[in-house]
Protein backbone atom coordinates (compact mmCIF):
# COMPACT_ATOMS: atom_id res chain seq x y z
CA UNK A 1 0.00 0.00 0.00
CA UNK A 2 1.58 3.32 -1.30
CA UNK A 3 1.80 6.40 1.26
CA UNK A 4 -1.26 8.60 -0.28
CA UNK A 5 -3.43 5.08 -0.28
CA UNK A 6 -2.35 4.66 3.53
CA UNK A 7 -2.70 8.34 4.20
CA UNK A 8 -6.53 7.97 3.28
CA UNK A 9 -7.58 4.71 4.72
CA UNK A 10 -6.46 6.29 8.15
CA UNK A 11 -8.35 9.71 7.10
CA UNK A 12 -11.46 7.45 6.59
CA UNK A 13 -10.81 5.39 10.17
CA UNK A 14 -10.54 9.02 11.40
CA UNK A 15 -13.95 10.13 10.50
CA UNK A 16 -15.35 6.63 11.68
CA UNK A 17 -13.93 7.34 15.20
CA UNK A 18 -14.17 10.66 15.22
CA UNK A 19 -10.63 11.24 16.26
CA UNK A 20 -11.08 14.85 15.13
CA UNK A 21 -6.74 15.42 15.63
CA UNK A 22 -5.81 12.91 13.13
CA UNK A 23 -8.12 13.85 10.20
CA UNK A 24 -7.41 17.44 10.88
CA UNK A 25 -3.65 16.31 10.32
CA UNK A 26 -4.23 13.76 7.70
CA UNK A 27 -6.37 16.49 5.73
CA UNK A 28 -3.46 19.34 6.35
CA UNK A 29 -0.53 16.57 4.82
CA UNK A 30 -3.01 15.25 1.61
CA UNK A 31 -3.76 19.05 1.05
CA UNK A 32 -0.24 19.73 0.89
CA UNK A 33 0.67 16.46 -1.76
CA UNK A 34 -2.55 18.31 -3.50
CA UNK A 35 -1.30 21.73 -3.93
CA UNK A 36 2.77 20.33 -4.96
CA UNK A 37 0.73 17.79 -7.84
CA UNK A 38 -1.71 21.06 -8.93
CA UNK A 39 1.41 22.99 -8.80
CA UNK A 40 4.02 21.21 -10.89
CA UNK A 41 1.53 19.18 -12.81
CA UNK A 42 2.76 16.11 -11.61
CA UNK A 43 2.07 12.62 -9.69
CA UNK A 44 4.10 12.97 -6.42
CA UNK A 45 6.49 10.03 -5.36
CA UNK A 46 6.63 8.60 -2.01
CA UNK A 47 10.01 10.48 -1.39
CA UNK A 48 8.30 13.98 -2.21
CA UNK A 49 4.91 12.64 0.08
CA UNK A 50 7.97 12.29 3.21
CA UNK A 51 9.84 15.58 2.37
CA UNK A 52 5.83 17.18 2.33
CA UNK A 53 5.48 15.22 5.87
CA UNK A 54 8.93 16.30 7.12
CA UNK A 55 8.80 19.42 6.26
CA UNK A 56 5.43 19.66 8.49
CA UNK A 57 6.80 17.71 11.04
CA UNK A 58 9.55 20.36 11.13
CA UNK A 59 7.05 23.70 11.07
CA UNK A 60 5.14 21.85 14.19
CA UNK A 61 8.32 21.53 15.91
CA UNK A 62 8.99 25.17 15.72
CA UNK A 63 5.54 26.11 16.40
CA UNK A 64 5.36 24.16 19.76
CA UNK A 65 8.68 26.66 21.06
CA UNK A 66 6.34 29.49 19.73
CA UNK A 67 3.63 28.15 21.88
CA UNK A 68 5.65 27.70 25.22
CA UNK A 69 6.84 30.66 25.02
CA UNK A 70 3.41 32.42 24.72
CA UNK A 71 2.58 29.43 27.44
CA UNK A 72 -0.61 28.23 25.64
CA UNK A 73 -0.23 24.66 26.98
CA UNK A 74 -3.27 23.72 25.06
CA UNK A 75 -1.49 24.24 21.79
CA UNK A 76 1.56 22.42 22.64
CA UNK A 77 -0.41 19.61 24.01
CA UNK A 78 -2.53 19.74 20.51
CA UNK A 79 0.73 20.24 18.51
CA UNK A 80 2.35 17.41 20.11
CA UNK A 81 -0.14 14.79 18.90
CA UNK A 82 -0.38 15.96 15.60
CA UNK A 83 3.32 15.02 15.58
CA UNK A 84 2.68 11.68 16.99
CA UNK A 85 0.49 11.45 14.25
CA UNK A 86 3.06 12.67 11.45
CA UNK A 87 5.44 10.52 12.75
CA UNK A 88 3.58 7.07 11.99
CA UNK A 89 4.18 8.11 8.48
CA UNK A 90 7.97 9.03 8.42
CA UNK A 91 10.85 6.19 8.35
CA UNK A 92 11.90 5.17 12.17
CA UNK A 93 13.66 8.40 13.54
CA UNK A 94 17.44 8.37 14.41
CA UNK A 95 18.64 8.65 17.86
CA UNK A 96 21.47 11.38 18.65
CA UNK A 97 23.45 8.99 18.91
CA UNK A 98 23.00 6.86 15.66
CA UNK A 99 23.03 10.43 14.09
CA UNK A 100 26.25 11.49 15.80
CA UNK A 101 27.99 7.80 14.55
CA UNK A 102 26.80 9.28 11.13
CA UNK A 103 28.01 12.43 11.25
CA UNK A 104 31.58 11.53 12.76
CA UNK A 105 31.56 8.98 10.06
CA UNK A 106 30.64 11.61 7.40
CA UNK A 107 33.28 13.69 9.05
CA UNK A 108 36.47 11.70 8.52
CA UNK A 109 34.77 10.81 4.87
CA UNK A 110 35.09 14.16 3.64
CA UNK A 111 38.10 14.79 6.32
CA UNK A 112 36.54 17.73 7.48
CA UNK A 113 38.41 19.42 10.28
CA UNK A 114 37.19 22.46 11.90
CA UNK A 115 33.63 24.58 12.00
CA UNK A 116 34.39 25.72 8.78
CA UNK A 117 33.01 22.95 7.17
CA UNK A 118 29.95 22.34 8.36
CA UNK A 119 27.92 23.49 4.88
CA UNK A 120 29.95 20.72 3.37
CA UNK A 121 29.18 18.33 6.58
CA UNK A 122 25.81 18.55 6.15
CA UNK A 123 25.74 18.41 2.61
CA UNK A 124 26.95 14.73 2.87
CA UNK A 125 25.09 14.03 6.13
CA UNK A 126 21.49 15.09 5.30
CA UNK A 127 20.97 12.83 1.81
CA UNK A 128 22.22 10.04 4.85
CA UNK A 129 19.41 10.67 7.34
CA UNK A 130 16.69 11.85 4.92
CA UNK A 131 13.10 11.72 6.89
CA UNK A 132 14.51 10.04 9.54
CA UNK A 133 15.79 13.14 11.33
CA UNK A 134 15.64 17.31 11.45
CA UNK A 135 18.48 19.10 10.17
CA UNK A 136 18.44 20.71 12.76
CA UNK A 137 19.76 17.71 15.43
CA UNK A 138 22.08 16.93 13.08
CA UNK A 139 23.79 20.83 13.23
CA UNK A 140 23.66 20.87 16.64
CA UNK A 141 25.60 17.49 16.87
CA UNK A 142 27.72 18.52 14.37
CA UNK A 143 28.79 21.93 16.69
CA UNK A 144 28.38 19.29 19.73
CA UNK A 145 32.17 16.95 17.65
CA UNK A 146 33.89 20.14 17.03
CA UNK A 147 33.79 21.58 20.86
Amino acid sequence: MSLKEKLMEDLKDSMKSKDTIKKNTITMVRAAIKQKEVDERIEVSEEAILDIISKQLKEKRMAIEDFKKGQRQDLVELTEKEIEILLQYLPKQLSEEEVEEIVIETIKEINATSMKDIGSIMKAVMPKVKGRTDGNIVNKIIKKVFD
